[in-house]
């Protein structure tokens, strides 16, 4: 923790630098990725303050519209497709993944009851042939393509994709290269960016 507390000390001592981000944000991507600390946004698109704005889930998980209560995910969506004006979203999972993971192998979760519950939003179980391979990349991949489907349910984003306004991206991230894949509708693939 200290060096985290270090860095920060010496963080704001750079006011030449920042004072831009005071006249507020315009972003053109909202980045949807796993909370998971190995999966750094702004270190995997060199991504500046104020060029992404990000939503990270247990899972990058997009929860279905409209279950009648307001969340926070929801509201972020919402908020960067018809306030900030995004062009983009990228939703990107990552190899890996412990939530999907604990889909694919059907964990016991009865110890994390929100846990369990969150995951429950993660649709139908992610197709894996191999459900003991530690990346669970083909599930994570499958899961990718289920939040982008999930994403079109919300009304302010059907819109926008109907006028044109905006692009939704399928990324897949390989903590242990680094690499990034996008899926490709022409291929049906997962494919070098």
């Amino acid at each position: 923790m200290q060096p985290l507390i270090d860095n920060a000390r010496t963080f704001g001592q750079r006011p030449e630098e920042f004072a831009r981000l005071a006249e507020g944000q315009s972003p053109e991507v909202l980045f949807i990725t796993c909370a998971d600390s190995r999966v750094v946004p702004a270190l995997i698109t060199g991504a500046q303050p104020g060029q992404l704005f990000e939503l990270r889930t247990a899972g990058n998980i997009v929860p279905p519209y409209g279950s009648g209560t307001p969340t926070g995910e929801a509201a972020t969506i919402e908020y960067a497709v018809e306030v900030l004006g995004v062009q983009h979203i990228v939703v990107c999972g990552h190899s890996h993944c412990g939530a999907v993971g604990a889909v694919v192998r059907g964990d016991d979760l009865d110890a994390v009851p929100a846990v369990r519950d969150w995951l429950a939003h993660a649709a139908e179980e992610p197709a894996c042939a191999d459900p003991a391979d530690p990346t669970v990349a083909e599930a994570v991949q499958h899961h990718v393509l289920t939040q982008l489907l999930r994403l079109r349910s919300y009304p302010c984003v059907d819109k926008r994709l109907a006028s044109g306004g905006l692009t939704l991206h399928g990324w897949y991230y390989e903590v242990h290269t680094g690499a990034v894949r996008e899926h490709r509708a022409d291929t049906d693939a997962f494919e070098a960016l």
